[in-house]
């Protein structure tokens, strides 16, 4: 008999990473599989939920660099050679 998955951690205590990875798993998961729509949902609803928190944790480290280096910050620009 297959072991049961583990409940998923609940969003607000995952980190940046472990958001990014698992809104990949549900991703190659939607492309990848005939889900059920109910699973389906789930899955979409989840990646929504991840979504949002990369979005929070990310604006999060913006907003901590621009107090350590002021409102200076430009746009990164590649050197062309």
């Amino acid at each position: 008999m297959p072991k049961p998955k583990p409940a998923p951690k609940p969003v607000e205590e995952l980190s940046y990473e472990e958001s990014l990875s698992e809104l990949e798993e549900i991703v190659e998961a939607l492309e990848g599989e005939q889900n059920p729509l109910d699973e389906a949902m789930k899955l979409f609803e989840r990646g929504q939920a991840l979504i949002a928190r990369c979005g929070a944790l990310l604006e999060s480290a913006q907003l901590k660099v621009q107090k350590l280096v002021g409102e200076s910050l430009a746009d990164f620009e590649e050197k062309s050679e």
